[in-house]
């Protein structure tokens, strides 16, 4: 069985413990059903545990509820893990007697001349442990799901069953992470982003969004607002070509590391690929002219679309795409000028995420065993970003030798309304690019110095970051950022005019409120409008034409009652004001 390694002082090791003999488990409860069941590896993952078998026949999730009842019984009767050492001969007679060819490959790549074995009832499982003592402790657990998996991650070899599952030390914890499942089933971007008609994907264009009219008035509300931060924070704005020759890549190292995620093609006996990163062009404007001491810090913005060859088993939804913008920037720095410049980064990200309500925290990631630069640079740089992360009172932990080859690094761990994780922002310091395009300024003593880069983005990518706030807000969007903040719902044909110039009225005010004049009943466009997650719903008859006033309803907060058509507009014009 594959081990996730776990030390006994680290805070996670009993739930770890659980989940690793709730998989064992659900392997002998499969042992019991199916016989001739083959077992590959089985190891702990985030939140659960999955094992990879193979099977006679192929089983689905309805199959799940009998492989649970099975565990049951085995967890009732309490078997003890029974840990032992055999020797590899021993073990590898055993193990071909019950026809375990996955085992057996697994025991004749092991170098030590013992393996070790764990025992539970009569279900014996070549693994490392650790387990915990009896299978009653196992009993706060859930099975998933189902899905294949090739064994050894090659599509070469068999396609396994891989089977899913959850534990937990109390019930109270499954209840918990059970209902936040359901939860996020419901609130799924692919899903809301169908019902509110915000984008679609099709297979003409694997990896790309087609963003409909609401999806786009999203994109380019969240685009204009960092574009409009980061104009009053000292950036300035560039495009940048799409299309690029090789040598630019063999410049930025690129072509060297990251050659097979790029989308290239040869033409008129030349090799070009397309954009996936913006770093190098913005090397080029740097070097398009001699650079002065006094123009830095110099910081660039760029939200030009930039294309990587995603696997396509790897995409998915908004949150994994082969076309996007990112809300991407570069700022060309003295060492004196770091910490400053990394503080007002630190800064700025904090106002966007108060903004969306999202706690972080952050991973200072540092020097690899395999580094380029100055080891005294290097550590400065990493001082710098540990006194900033300090001072600015964020949670944090070291990630050591997990920085870039370029430089370290500070990424950002943002919470969704469901507790869930996502890295979005990041902060890199960056002291190869510049030499390798030989970037240099004229210093105070009219010396010429290379600068150093700090590569960052807020949002990350805008589709990845949409697709985290549709689940985030579960599609009811904050009045500033709604693609449509209202809806005006006529009572009968004969209010049509005046529903209309309402529409007029509010579109004169940049507020995105629309008048429906479907030849629906208004019960009907009111549940329309609620699947839509529009906030607000206005509704016009006879009494509020005669008192210039409206009957006002909201998705989450229900039937207001009546308010006058001024003050409506004096409170929706204060709730679309929003300014990171």
């Amino acid at each position: 069985m594959d081990e996730n390694k776990i030390e006994k002082d680290n805070p996670d090791y009993e739930l770890h413990c659980i989940r690793h003999s709730t998989a064992h488990i659900m392997a002998h409860a499969i042992q019991e059903l199916y016989p001739n069941a083959k077992f590959a590896i089985g190891p702990v993952i985030k939140d659960g545990f999955y094992y990879d078998i193979d099977l006679p026949k192929t089983i689905s999730e309805d199959d799940l509820e009998n492989i649970e009842k099975k565990m049951k019984e085995i967890i009732k009767s309490n078997n003890q893990f029974i840990h032992e050492e055999w020797s590899k001969d021993k073990a590898i007679k055993w193990f071909k007697e019950n026809n375990q060819d996955y085992k057996l490959e697994i025991i004749n790549g092991i170098e030590s001349e013992n393996v070790s074995i764990y025992k539970e009832g009569n279900f014996i499982d070549l693994c490392a442990g650790p387990h915990v003592k009896y299978t009653k402790q196992c009993k706060n657990f859930k099975l998933l799901k189902v899905s294949g998996a090739y064994w050894r991650g090659d599509e070469k070899n068999p396609m396994l069953q891989r089977i899913y599952g959850t534990a937990w030390k109390t019930k109270e914890d499954l209840d918990k992470y059970l209902f936040q499942i359901e939860e996020a089933k419901k609130r799924d971007h692919r899903k809301l982003g169908k019902e509110m008609e915000l984008f679609f994907m099709h297979p003409y264009s694997p990896g790309s969004i087609f963003w409909l009219p609401k999806g786009n008035t999203l994109f380019q509300i969240l685009s204009n607002k960092i574009r409009e931060y980061n104009y009053r924070n000292g950036y300035v704005e560039v495009r940048t070509p799409q299309l690029f020759k090789k040598d630019l890549w063999e410049i930025s190292g690129h072509w060297e590391h990251y050659k097979e995620n790029m989308f290239s093609f040869e033409n008129q006996e030349e090799i070009y690929a397309l954009k996936a990163m913006n770093c190098p062009s913005h090397m080029l404007i740097f070097k398009n002219q001699l650079r002065s001491y006094r123009d830095l810090p110099m910081r660039i913005h760029d939200q030009g679309v930039l294309h990587r060859n995603e696997a396509s088993g790897a995409l998915g939804g908004l949150t994994r795409v082969r076309m996007f913008s990112q809300d991407d920037a570069h700022l060309f720095v003295t060492e004196e000028q770091l910490k400053d410049e990394i503080n007002g980064i630190i800064r700025m990200i904090k106002r966007i995420y108060s903004v969306f309500d999202m706690r972080f925290k952050v991973v200072l990631s540092t020097r690899p065993e395999k580094f380029m630069g100055d080891i005294e640079l290097w550590n400065n740089a990493e001082k710098i970003l540990e006194e900033v992360i300090k001072e600015n009172q964020l949670e944090y932990s070291i990630n050591p030798g997990d920085g870039a080859f370029y430089g370290p690094k500070i990424d950002y761990l943002v919470y969704d309304a469901l507790g869930r994780e996502h890295q979005t922002a990041t902060t890199q310091l960056d002291f190869q690019l510049p030499r390798r395009f030989e970037l240099t300024y004229v210093d105070k003593n009219n010396e010429y110095k290379t600068p150093i880069v700090i590569h960052r983005a807020m949002y990350g990518s805008l589709e990845r970051f949409i697709g985290i706030l549709i689940e985030h807000y579960a599609g009811i969007f904050p009045i500033w950022l709604a693609p449509i903040q209202g809806v005006i719902i006529n009572i009968s044909d004969k209010h049509k005019e005046f529903c209309k110039d309402l529409e007029k009225k509010f579109n004169e005010l940049n507020l995105r409120i629309y008048f429906n004049d479907k030849h629906e009943t208004m019960n009907y466009k009111i549940r329309e409008a609620q699947l839509q997650k529009v906030p607000y719903m206005l509704v016009i008859g006879d009494k509020e034409i005669e008192t210039n006033s409206i009957s006002l309803r909201h998705i989450r907060e229900g039937n207001l009652g009546t308010i006058k058509l001024d003050d409506f507009i004096n409170k929706i014009l204060e709730e679309n004001k929003m300014d990171f």
